[in-house]
Order: C-alpha cells, then sequence, then structure tokens
C-alpha cells in the first residue's frame, strides 16, 4: 500500500515530513485537511491523531503521527533508497541525534514564537516578545556557527535529518523578516546549502502527492 500522508500544504510540520519522502524518493499520497472547516477537528480525525494536529502518516494501517516521528520512520523504513538521514554508526548516529535535540530545544521554541507573533497571530504583534525571542535566537545561533565552522552539517559533513528538520520554519522565519541567519557566516552558509536542495525546492511552496 502506498504511504498516505494527512496535512496541510502550507503547514510547516507537513512540509517536514514531505521533505523527508523526498528525500528517501517514497510514493506517496497526500490528503489535504481544510482548516477552514475544521476537517483536523474533525471526530473522524481525531480518531487517528488526538490532539488535532497535522500531520500524520497512514503507512497500511499503522499510523504515526508528529512530523519528526513520522520523519524518523520513513528515513528508517526507506533506509536503502535515496539520501541516508540516520547515521547507522553509533557514534556518528548519537552525533545525529545530538543535532536533532539542538533542533528541538535552541532553534524550534524562539523561530517559532517570533513566526507566531509575526505571521500566525492575527493580531499586531508584541514586539517585545519578538525581540525577546530574537535575542535569545542569535544567542542560540551564535552556538551553531561554532558547531558549523568545523563540518559543514549539525552532525558531520553529510546532512541528516535533524538539519532538515530546520528548513520549514527556518523559511518562515525569512518570511517574517526575520535576518538572524544572516548574520552568522557558518550558519549562513549552511543554511543556503540547505534551501539549495531539491527535496526542499519541491515542497517549499506547498506539498503534493508524487511518484518516483
Amino acid at each position: 500500500m502506498v504511504l498516505t500522508l494527512y496535512g496541510n500544504p502550507i503547514s510547516t510540520c507537513t512540509k517536514r515530513v514531505a521533505v523527508v519522502l523526498h528525500e528517501k524518493k517514497a510514493h506517496f499520497e497526500f490528503i489535504v485537511l481544510d482548516f477552514a472547516k475544521g476537517e483536523h477537528k474533525a471526530p473522524e480525525f481525531l480518531e487517528k491523531q488526538p490532539f488535532g494536529q497535522v500531520p500524520y502518516l497512514d503507512d497500511d494501517g499503522f499510523i504515526i503521527y508528529e512530523s519528526r516521528a513520522i520523519s524518523r520512520y520513513i528515513a528508517e523504513k526507506y533506509a536503502g533508497q535515496g539520501r541516508e538521514l540516520i547515521p547507522k554508526d553509533l557514534k556518528n548516529k548519537a552525533l545525529f541525534e545530538q543535532a536533532a535535540s539542538i533542533e528541538t530545544s535552541n532553534f524550534d521554541p524562539y523561530v517559532s514564537g517570533i513566526v507566531f507573533e509575526k505571521l500566525l497571530k492575527g493580531l499586531q504583534p508584541n514586539e517585545e516578545i519578538v525581540k525577546a525571542h530574537t535575542e535569545k535566537l542569535e544567542g542560540k545561533l551564535a552556538a551553531y556557527d561554532k558547531i558549523l565552522a568545523s563540518h559543514k552539517y549539525l552532525a558531520g559533513d553529510e546532512p541528516t535529518l535533524a538539519d532538515l528538520f530546520h528548513l520549514p520554519y527556518g523559511a518562515r522565519l525569512l518570511a517574517a523578516g526575520n535576518s538572524s541567519i544572516d548574520k552568522f557566516p557558518n550558519v549562513k552558509r549552511w543554511w543556503d546549502d540547505l534551501t539549495s536542495e531539491p527535496s526542499w525546492k519541491v515542497v517549499a511552496e506547498g506539498v503534493s502527492a508524487v511518484s518516483y
């Protein structure tokens, strides 16, 4: 059975999964949930995803949600095709997990906070909150810059899921008018490399079903 991704084309978390599907050259169907109609809160959706959030993946009846967990599942299910996104060597895998934790703890909270205020809130943004998040983010990006001074990506010289996880919210950070990434040369080089990947170029404007 073909993988089926349930989500929304503009959802950051849906895009996170879609990038990985493209990297692994995995054929998938895409079912669009209409946020305006509240389809992600409908009883039949909540049976699969009890938090009423997108996306979730259906693999022949196996249901998994949370974009990072889905991405890990895809990377391991299709380990033999596309780019290796989770290292097999124990120490390299540990470095990957370290990098994945860095994204979750030191990037996502601040970037998502800025994006919410500037793009998603629907009201006048609280610029004090934006400033506070930006200051914290730039402190974290200074550490990123040190890490990326010694190798191309966060876990070594090849990209992993940990790098790809940054893409959807990082892109929205730029759309929110924040230029923090540009202030750190190694981060900027890393970001330019990531956003040049064909998988991201396909997904950046939206998500659709694909067959390889």
